[in-house]
């Protein structure tokens, strides 16, 4: 019930430095294993990302856990309605980028009725080709996903199981997709210092 302010802390302060901490999920390991997260525990362990801005911190967090952003080809976009106005400019933005899309049904009409290119691709239960063909014939370089409901989670399982098997970037929540993006530059252009470069004051990057 004590606000910061009244605990001395002040506001508007500019951070020296950024710290993204993620979670370590080895789905590859486990057959099976559905990558989706819910209430259990899944994450075997953490890494954490410095930088002087929440991109670089961002990128070398999701370089840790072994995540590697592709820097072109065919993006998948599969989302629920909640997300679609987010989706619309992240696929904006990957076609800025030189990525060429394809989406389920819904989500390309979305994305077309907002002035994008876009390939339309059958769900599984929709027939073949479908978006798992997709995946398994290595024609998909990312994959965005978003799911809801028992029965809309249980039908996107063997898109997940699929992509971890072909090793394919994936994300599970347009917020993740999107911080990824304005992280792209990071990924391959960054400098490395000692930790006690950030927490001593000192000037490193």
């Amino acid at each position: 019930g004590v606000s910061l302010a009244e605990q001395g802390y002040r506001t508007g302060l500019t951070p020296r430095h950024y710290a993204v901490k993620m979670p370590v999920f080895p789905f590859v390991k486990f057959q099976g294993a559905d990558p989706i997260l819910g209430p259990e525990m899944k994450s075997t362990g953490e890494v954490m990302g410095y930088g002087a801005s929440f991109e670089e911190a961002y990128a070398k967090a999701q370089l840790a856990t072994g995540v590697v952003p592709p820097l072109s080809g065919v993006a998948l976009i599969s989302v629920r309605d909640a997300d679609k106005p987010q989706a619309v400019l992240l696929a904006r933005g990957l076609v800025e980028r030189g990525f060429r899309l394809v989406a389920t049904r819904h989500t390309a009409e979305t994305l077309r009725s907002a002035g994008l290119d876009c390939v339309t691709v059958n769900k599984v239960r929709e027939g073949r080709p479908h978006v798992v063909d997709l995946i398994i014939n290595r024609e998909i370089a990312l994959i965005v996903n978003t799911t809801q409901g028992r029965e809309a989670i249980l039908e996107s399982r063997s898109i997940r199981r699929e992509a971890i098997h072909q090793k394919i970037t994936y994300y599970t929540s347009v917020e993740a997709a999107h911080a990824m993006l304005t992280a792209w530059g990071h990924t391959r252009d960054f400098k490395v210092h000692p930790i006690r470069e950030w927490l001593g004051g000192g000037e490193g990057h």
